[in-house]
C-alpha cells in the first residue's frame, strides 16, 4: 500500500447508524465467542515482533509463509504453499454446511531502512531492483499477518460451532511486483488457482474480508465505507530520446531533459485544467527522474516514472491518452521522440455495497458505533481488489495511534518511524473474528 495522509475523517451521520443499526445480527450485540481473542494477544504481539525482526520482500516470504503454514497446520488444517509464489491457503470447515468466507493478510515487508529504535527493529537488507536497501515492515503486514494468524487460532477453537468455512488467504507481494509489470500478489495468486474450484478449495468464496493498519486512526477506532474506498494504481514510465551533446551548446542536440520536465508539468496543468476532478479524484505523480551521467554532457534521454491514481476505468483512460498526446506533442516540438508504458497494479478497490451493509454492524458492535469512522476516499491503492472484483469483498481500516497522540503528527504508513500501537493486534483479531461469525451467523439464519 502505497503512503498518504488522509484529510479529515468524519462520522457517518446520526440516522445512517440508527438505521443500520437495525440490521445488526443478535450475535454482534454479545458473542461470548470473542472472549477466545484476549487470551491471543500476547501470542499476537510475540508472532508480530518476530515477523518485524525477520521483514521479507515480496515474493521472498519464504520464512514468514513457513511460520504461517506450521501455525495453521497446528490448528489441523491443512496448509497449501507455494501460491503466487509464496503464498499460503488453508481452509477451515465447520461442523454444518454454509457460507464460505474467505479472510486475507498480506506478508511482504518494503524496501525501507527502519528508524523506530524499538528492541525488535529491522536489520535486514536486500537487493530491490538492482539496489542493496534495508527492508522493513513499514506498511503493518506483519500485524495482519499476527491478526489472522490469532483468527485462525480462535476459529479453529470452535470449528464444532460453525456453520459453514473459513478460507485463511496469506498472500505475497502485495507492494508490488519486484520487477515492472510482472504479475503479483492477489492476482498470481488467483491466475494459479486460488479460487479456483477443486483446486485449493470446493468453490470460490462467497465474500472475502480484508484489513489494514492505519496510522489516521486513534486505537480503538475502525474506518469503513462503502461502495469506492481505494484508488487503482498504474506504474507509469516515460522514457524521452534526445540528442547528446555538450552542455555548452545545447543548440547542437536535443535535450531531453528540459522535454521531460515539459511534458511533466504539463501533466499537472492536464489534471487541473482538463479532468472533472469534482466527481472523481485524479493523481498523477513522479517519483523517479534519471537522466545523464555527467554535468557538462547533454544525454541521449531521459526516464521519469511514477504513479496514477484514479477510481473510474473510463477516468483511467481519458488521463493516460492525454498523458501520450501530451508527450508526443512536446517530443516533437523539441525534435525529441517519447515513448509512454502504463502497467496495472491494482483495479480500484471497491467495497460490495450489499457486503458492507451486513459488515458494518459487526465493526459498530466491536468498537461502538461512534467509533466507526466513514474513510473518505484514499488515494492509496491495494491489490485486494483483485480478490473483491473475483467474489464480493469488503475492506476495513484499524487505528493504530496510541491514544493521547495526534494522528495528523503520528509517522504514517510507509515512514522508517512507523511503530504501530500493538494494542491494535487485539482490536483487529474482534474486528475480524466478529465480522466473520456474524456473516456465517446470519446465513444460517437466512438473512
Amino acid at each position: 500500500m502505497s503512503p498518504a495522509r488522509p484529510p479529515a475523517v468524519r462520522r457517518l451521520s446520526t440516522l445512517c447508524l440508527a438505521l443500520l443499526a437495525l440490521a445488526a445480527p443478535a450475535a454482534a450485540q454479545a458473542d461470548t465467542r470473542l472472549e477466545a481473542v484476549a487470551a491471543l494477544q500476547a501470542k499476537a504481539v510475540e508472532w508480530r515482533r518476530d515477523l518485524h525482526q525477520h521483514p521479507e520482500l515480496g515474493n521472498q516470504e519464504t520464512r514468514t509463509a513457513q511460520v504461517v503454514a506450521d501455525h495453521l497446520r497446528s490448528l489441523g488444517l491443512d496448509a497449501h504453499t507455494g501460491i503466487g509464489p509464496t503464498g499460503v491457503i488453508a481452509v477451515l470447515k465447520g461442523a454444518r454446511p454454509g457460507p464460505r468466507i474467505a479472510l486475507r493478510a498480506d506478508m511482504d515487508a518494503l524496501p525501507v531502512t527502519e528508524a523506530t529504535g524499538l528492541p525488535f527493529a529491522s536489520t535486514a537488507r536486500a537487493t530491490y531492483r538492482g539496489q542493496d536497501v534495508g527492508v522493513m515492515h513499514a506498511c503493518g503486514h506483519d500485524m495482519h499477518v499476527a491478526i489472522l494468524m490469532g483468527v485462525a487460532e480462535a476459529l479453529a477453537g470452535m470449528r464444532d460451532q460453525l456453520a459453514g468455512e473459513v478460507v485463511f488467504v496469506f498472500q505475497p507481494a502485495e507492494e508490488g511486483p519486484p520487477e515492472p509489470g510482472e504479475v503479483f500478489g492477489a492476482r498470481r495468486m488467483l491466475d494459479e488457482g486460488a479460487f479456483e474450484p477443486g483446486r485449493y478449495l470446493d468453490g470460490p468464496p462467497d465474500a472475502i474480508l480484508g484489513l489494514h493498519v492505519w496510522a489516521g486512526l486513534h486505537t480503538g477506532q475502525l474506518g469503513f465505507r462503502a461502495g469506492p474506498s481505494l484508488a487503482s494504481a498504474d506504474e507509469w514510465s516515460l522514457t524521452v530520446t534526445g540528442r547528446q551533446t555538450h552542455g555548452s551548446r545545447p543548440w547542437d542536440g536535443v535535450d531531453p531533459i528540459t522535454v521531460g520536465a515539459q511534458i511533466l508539468l504539463a501533466t499537472q496543468s492536464m489534471i487541473a485544467r482538463q479532468i472533472n476532478i469534482v466527481n472523481t479524484p485524479v493523481v498523477l505523480t513522479a517519483g523517479q527522474f534519471q537522466s545523464g551521467v555527467r554535468f557538462n554532457i547533454i544525454p541521449d534521454d531521459a526516464r521519469l516514472v511514477g504513479t496514477l491514481r484514479t477510481y473510474d476505468a473510463d477516468v483511467r483512460q481519458d488521463v493516460i491518452d492525454r498523458f501520450e498526446r501530451i508527450a508526443t506533442g512536446y517530443a516533437e516540438a523539441a525534435g525529441a521522440s517519447a515513448g509512454l508504458q502504463v502497467v496495472n497494479n491494482a483495479p480500484a478497490t471497491i467495497n460490495d455495497p450489499e457486503l458492507a451493509r451486513r459488515v458494518l454492524p459487526s465493526l459498530q458492535a466491536t468498537v461502538g458505533a461512534d467509533n466507526v469512522i466513514e474513510m473518505p476516499l484514499q488515494t492509496i491503492a491495494e491489490d485486494f481488489s483483485q480478490f473483491a472484483n473475483a467474489v464480493p469483498g469488503a475492506y476495513f481500516f484499524v487505528g493504530t495511534t496510541a491514544a493521547g497522540e495526534d494522528p495528523e503528527r503520528m509517522p504514517i504508513n510507509h515512514s522508517p518511524h512507523y511503530a504501530p500501537d500493538e494494542a491494535a493486534l487485539e482490536v483487529g483479531m474482534r474486528a475480524m473474528l466478529r465480522a466473520t461469525l456474524d456473516l456465517l451467523d446470519g446465513a444460517q439464519a437466512g438473512r
